[in-house]
Protein backbone atom coordinates (compact mmCIF):
# COMPACT_ATOMS: atom_id res chain seq x y z
CA UNK A 1 0.00 0.00 0.00
CA UNK A 2 2.80 2.20 0.11
CA UNK A 3 3.54 2.61 -3.05
CA UNK A 4 -0.19 3.51 -4.74
CA UNK A 5 -0.16 4.62 -8.41
CA UNK A 6 -1.62 8.38 -9.11
CA UNK A 7 -4.17 7.38 -11.90
CA UNK A 8 -3.69 11.52 -13.11
CA UNK A 9 0.12 10.66 -13.76
CA UNK A 10 -0.50 7.45 -15.30
CA UNK A 11 -2.90 8.94 -17.80
CA UNK A 12 -0.13 12.10 -18.13
CA UNK A 13 2.33 9.86 -18.96
CA UNK A 14 0.11 7.52 -21.35
CA UNK A 15 -0.87 11.10 -23.37
CA UNK A 16 3.13 12.16 -23.62
CA UNK A 17 3.60 8.25 -24.97
CA UNK A 18 0.54 9.13 -27.50
CA UNK A 19 2.16 12.49 -28.72
CA UNK A 20 5.62 11.44 -28.95
CA UNK A 21 4.12 8.28 -31.64
CA UNK A 22 2.01 10.57 -33.14
CA UNK A 23 4.86 13.21 -33.99
CA UNK A 24 6.91 10.07 -34.98
CA UNK A 25 4.46 8.81 -37.45
CA UNK A 26 4.19 12.20 -38.83
CA UNK A 27 7.89 12.90 -39.26
CA UNK A 28 8.63 9.71 -40.97
CA UNK A 29 5.56 10.29 -43.65
CA UNK A 30 7.15 13.48 -44.15
CA UNK A 31 10.70 11.54 -44.37
CA UNK A 32 8.94 8.93 -46.44
CA UNK A 33 7.71 11.69 -49.00
CA UNK A 34 10.30 13.89 -49.35
CA UNK A 35 13.23 11.56 -49.40
CA UNK A 36 11.94 8.56 -51.27
CA UNK A 37 10.09 10.94 -53.99
CA UNK A 38 11.47 13.49 -54.36
CA UNK A 39 15.19 12.42 -54.79
CA UNK A 40 17.46 14.65 -56.39
CA UNK A 41 20.01 11.73 -57.18
CA UNK A 42 17.64 9.39 -58.66
CA UNK A 43 15.82 8.83 -61.81
CA UNK A 44 12.14 9.39 -60.29
CA UNK A 45 11.06 6.52 -62.41
CA UNK A 46 13.34 3.79 -62.56
CA UNK A 47 14.99 4.65 -59.39
CA UNK A 48 18.25 4.28 -60.85
CA UNK A 49 21.17 6.97 -59.76
CA UNK A 50 21.80 10.17 -61.70
CA UNK A 51 25.33 11.22 -61.71
CA UNK A 52 26.40 14.48 -62.81
CA UNK A 53 23.89 15.73 -66.05
CA UNK A 54 23.05 12.02 -66.49
CA UNK A 55 19.17 12.89 -66.06
CA UNK A 56 18.66 14.95 -69.05
CA UNK A 57 18.88 13.86 -72.99
CA UNK A 58 21.63 14.89 -74.89
CA UNK A 59 19.84 16.93 -77.13
CA UNK A 60 18.71 20.65 -75.59
CA UNK A 61 15.33 21.29 -77.36
CA UNK A 62 14.30 17.82 -75.59
CA UNK A 63 15.06 19.33 -71.97
CA UNK A 64 11.87 21.04 -72.05
CA UNK A 65 9.83 18.43 -72.88
CA UNK A 66 10.12 16.61 -70.33
CA UNK A 67 9.18 17.78 -66.71
CA UNK A 68 10.76 15.17 -64.59
CA UNK A 69 14.17 13.95 -63.46
CA UNK A 70 15.26 11.02 -66.03
CA UNK A 71 18.30 9.23 -66.36
CA UNK A 72 18.78 9.38 -70.17
CA UNK A 73 16.66 6.00 -71.24
CA UNK A 74 13.87 7.04 -69.14
CA UNK A 75 13.71 10.76 -70.77
CA UNK A 76 14.09 8.78 -74.10
CA UNK A 77 10.73 6.66 -73.37
CA UNK A 78 9.22 9.98 -71.96
CA UNK A 79 9.41 11.76 -75.10
CA UNK A 80 8.54 8.44 -77.20
CA UNK A 81 5.37 8.21 -75.35
CA UNK A 82 4.47 12.20 -75.63
CA UNK A 83 5.30 11.62 -79.61
CA UNK A 84 2.95 8.83 -79.63
CA UNK A 85 0.63 10.89 -77.34
CA UNK A 86 0.38 13.12 -80.33
CA UNK A 87 0.38 10.47 -83.24
CA UNK A 88 3.82 10.14 -83.75
CA UNK A 89 6.20 8.44 -82.77
CA UNK A 90 9.11 5.43 -84.03
CA UNK A 91 7.07 2.43 -85.54
CA UNK A 92 10.11 0.65 -85.09
CA UNK A 93 9.86 0.63 -81.07
CA UNK A 94 7.17 -2.31 -81.70
CA UNK A 95 7.37 -3.20 -77.91
CA UNK A 96 5.84 0.08 -77.59
CA UNK A 97 2.71 -1.18 -77.15
CA UNK A 98 -1.11 0.02 -75.91
CA UNK A 99 0.39 -1.87 -72.07
CA UNK A 100 3.46 0.01 -72.71
CA UNK A 101 0.81 3.54 -72.97
CA UNK A 102 -0.91 2.68 -69.97
CA UNK A 103 2.15 1.88 -67.68
CA UNK A 104 3.24 5.40 -68.73
CA UNK A 105 0.22 6.89 -68.00
CA UNK A 106 -0.44 5.37 -64.92
CA UNK A 107 2.86 6.62 -63.89
CA UNK A 108 2.57 9.62 -64.48
CA UNK A 109 -0.98 10.18 -62.61
CA UNK A 110 0.96 8.24 -59.28
CA UNK A 111 3.68 11.09 -60.19
CA UNK A 112 0.83 13.74 -60.04
CA UNK A 113 -1.03 12.38 -57.00
CA UNK A 114 2.22 12.32 -55.30
CA UNK A 115 2.85 15.92 -56.16
CA UNK A 116 -0.86 17.10 -55.29
CA UNK A 117 -0.81 15.29 -51.96
CA UNK A 118 2.26 17.30 -51.20
CA UNK A 119 0.93 20.53 -52.36
CA UNK A 120 -2.29 20.17 -50.08
CA UNK A 121 -3.64 22.02 -47.56
CA UNK A 122 -3.26 19.38 -45.01
CA UNK A 123 0.26 18.09 -45.89
CA UNK A 124 0.96 21.73 -45.63
CA UNK A 125 -0.13 21.88 -42.22
CA UNK A 126 1.66 18.89 -41.10
CA UNK A 127 4.98 20.39 -42.07
CA UNK A 128 4.46 23.78 -40.23
CA UNK A 129 2.77 21.21 -37.41
CA UNK A 130 6.69 19.65 -37.12
CA UNK A 131 8.45 23.08 -37.84
CA UNK A 132 6.49 24.76 -34.93
CA UNK A 133 7.33 21.88 -32.49
CA UNK A 134 11.00 22.35 -33.24
CA UNK A 135 10.92 26.27 -31.95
Amino acid sequence: MAEIISLDEKLLLSDKEKAVRARMLKIQAVRKMLQCTHCRMKCEKCGAYLEGRQGQTKQNHNLLRVPYRFCSSCAEEYIEYIDRLKGGGDPSYYWHNEWWMKSWRAWIDYRSAIDQHTRSKEFLQLLQELEDSQT
